[in-house]
């Protein structure tokens, strides 16, 4: 019998969009960060209407950066409790230049960008509202990520 090498995984990339699903989603990835010694890169995607609000100058840039600041804070500290190192990062979801910009070329562009070795998402219910920008991605990372994926 042939004895393979071991998976590794060194970073877990966590798409976050605030909603309480990708909150979830982070806590596998810090699990599964945890369980291989790894990082978990938490990148937080602004949905449309906040992108185009904030191109418009009808979104508060100061509220964002207070909300996505607020969530990171939140994931710092599992994160922490965890001993897991936390790196975040965040970027637009979605271009009024670059039809082709969506949430799940974020993550993959990412993930590459990153080198990460596994993506942990939501696979959260299609709700309708602009809010959880992840809904639109998990379909397109679990088709055409080439890393291993966690849709929870």
């Amino acid at each position: 019998m042939d004895v393979s090498e071991p998976f590794a995984v060194d970073t877990v990339l966590a798409p976050v969009d605030g909603s309480a699903e990708s909150a979830t989603a982070v806590e596998y990835a810090i699990a599964v960060a945890d369980r291989y010694d790894a990082t978990v890169h938490a990148l937080f995607i602004l949905g449309r209407g906040v992108v185009y609000g904030l191109d418009a100058g009808t979104v508060d840039e100061t509220a964002v950066a207070e909300n996505t600041q607020g969530f990171f804070d939140d994931i710092d500290e599992i994160a922490g409790d965890a001993d897991v190192p936390l790196v975040t990062s965040v970027d637009d979801g979605f271009s009024r230049t670059r039809k082709t910009r969506h949430p799940g070329n974020v993550v993959l562009d990412t993930a590459d960008a990153i080198d990460a070795d596994f993506i942990v998402l939501p696979r959260e219910p299609i709700t309708g509202t602009e809010a959880e920008v992840l809904e639109q991605a998990a379909e397109y990372v679990l088709s055409y990520a080439s890393q291993p994926v966690l849709s929870v």
